[in-house]
């Protein structure tokens, strides 16, 4: 299968559009994935998920995890059928079509270029609290430059200073499992084992439920790893593969910090739900109690440019999907340029870059910007979500793109799937809800315009430019098994 999609997608390309390099492996693919997501992610979120769930945040992160394995797995679908640049935007395009595509694409826009927004301004407040004498817009333009040229290093480049980066995080999370068990073994937790998985004063479902709405968006960035498809050196296997092994990876360290923070915490969860301003330092001011300051020092620096490098791996995903729209003709058409000496879509990057500059600094400069940033970076990334569920129902049972689709796994789980991001968006806040729904009323104008367009120009066009992605693959990968 991959040699025919690879032709397909070559035939696609066509008209003078540049073709991106496969060199990353599959460790690489991993690495941007969990840098994206972040290894320490719930720190900033911990308090609040301790007073939402009651206590019960362990179980929290293993009920998102689960939750969030569905669109794993539809990712790995479809990734396997289509496995081109631009993630969910050629997934919807393929399976539901090329409206529905862009519009996929477009919700994923917002989110794609928003995210590392937010992930520079954490680590510009982070590093003007360690060095005050610099004003924290400076440090977020600083950190926005030095990973953009990174970037436009190559991808490679990229990936192995992202490993260096990511081994710092990962070893800042050894520090603190290592102190805090030594610390339990010494002291003694503040509460009963078992209240990381049952709640202080009993297990509220509810209670639960409410807080994984909010601890799925930990998540938000596994899903970068599908938009290296065409970058990937083992093929479409090896990406869908190192997409679920991401989400699993992430999960784990997220339930082994959440238990061993809510046993050393010293504030009850129902003293965090009776005071919300101490539930952003929660996770800090645990650290300090049990182990010390210079712990919570090292949690502050692997936060910082631990973000700083999420954001790196989220520009890199924002460029390629970029790319990928530009390639098809739904942006202009110049971001669909590959660069000849480091092979990346050069000018893609720069475009995301640039948008992701001005919305940080604008942040930086303001006392809500993070609050008013935070609000906002999620309903693009759900709703994409929501189609790429539907393209693998699309796909499969609809166009029936496989010899002997399943009912359940190309029905079921994408409807279990399409439930779970369906609640996360009607719990996002309505400032997100309003800003999402501009952005999807912009982008309905702007696909209005390129169809009128299309079907001005259409009597004009040749066939294999009318035919969508599915008519123009070959009869080998129409007929292709899932492959699972």
């Amino acid at each position: 299968m991959p040699g025919t999609v690879g032709a397909a997608v070559g035939d696609e390309v066509g008209g003078g559009a540049g073709e991106l390099r496969r060199t990353l492996s599959f460790r690489d693919l991993v690495v941007y994935g969990l840098l994206f997501i972040a290894p320490m992610a719930p720190v900033g979120i911990f308090g609040t998920l301790q007073a939402t769930s009651h206590g019960a945040i362990t179980v929290v992160y293993v009920v998102a995890t689960v939750a969030m394995a569905f669109t794993a797995y539809s990712y790995a679908q479809m990734v396997r059928v289509v496995p081109r640049a631009g993630s969910v935007y050629a997934y919807a395009r393929a399976g539901l079509g090329e409206g529905a595509g862009f519009v996929a694409g477009w919700m994923a826009m917002l989110d794609y270029l928003l995210i590392p927004a937010v992930a520079y301004l954490f680590s510009g407040i982070a590093l003007h609290a360690l060095v005050p004498q610099v004003h924290q817009w400076v440090w977020t333009a600083a950190a926005v430059v030095v990973t953009t040229l990174l970037n436009l290093r190559g991808v490679r480049t990229a990936a192995v200073v992202g490993f260096a980066v990511l081994a710092l995080e990962l070893a800042a999370l050894v520090v603190f499992v290592v102190a805090a068990v030594w610390a339990l073994a010494v002291h003694g937790p503040q509460r009963g084992w078992a209240a990381p998985l049952t709640g202080e004063g009993g297990f509220s479902p509810e209670a639960v439920l409410a807080a994984v709405s909010v601890a799925v968006l930990s998540y938000l960035g596994f899903d970068a790893i599908a938009s290296f498809a065409e970058e990937a050196s083992g093929g479409a296997r090896r990406v869908a593969r190192a997409v679920v092994t991401c989400l699993v990876v992430a999960g784990a360290l997220f339930a082994v910090q959440t238990y061993l923070a809510a046993l050393l915490a010293p504030m009850s969860a129902a003293e965090l739900a009776a005071k919300p301003g101490e539930q952003g330092a929660a996770f800090y001011t645990t650290v300090d109690a049990a182990v010390g300051g210079w712990l919570h020092d090292l949690v502050a620096v692997s936060k910082a440019i631990g973000a700083a490098f999420a954001a790196l791996a989220g520009q890199a995903a924002a460029g390629r999907l970029l790319f990928a729209m530009a390639r098809d003709r739904r942006l202009p058409r110049a971001l669909a340029k590959v660069d000849a000496g480091s092979g990346v879509p050069r000018r893609a990057l720069l475009g995301a870059a640039l948008v992701t500059l001005v919305a940080a600094v604008w942040a930086a400069t303001r006392d809500d910007g993070l609050d008013r940033l935070s609000s906002i970076v999620n309903v693009g990334a759900l709703t994409a979500f929501a189609l790429l569920h539907a393209s693998v129902i699309g796909w499969f049972r609809i166009r029936r793109q496989a010899a002997a689709p399943s009912l359940l796994r190309h029905v079921g789980v994408p409807l279990a799937g399409l439930a779970v991001v369906s609640a996360v968006v009607v719990e996002a806040s309505p400032t997100a809800q309003v800003v999402g729904g501009a952005w999807l009323l912009v982008g309905l104008v702007v696909l209005g315009v390129l169809t009128m367009r299309k079907a001005g120009s259409s009597g004009h066009s040749s066939p294999s430019e009318r035919s969508s992605p599915s008519e123009r693959s070959s009869p080998s990968e129409r007929s292709s098994p899932s492959g699972d």
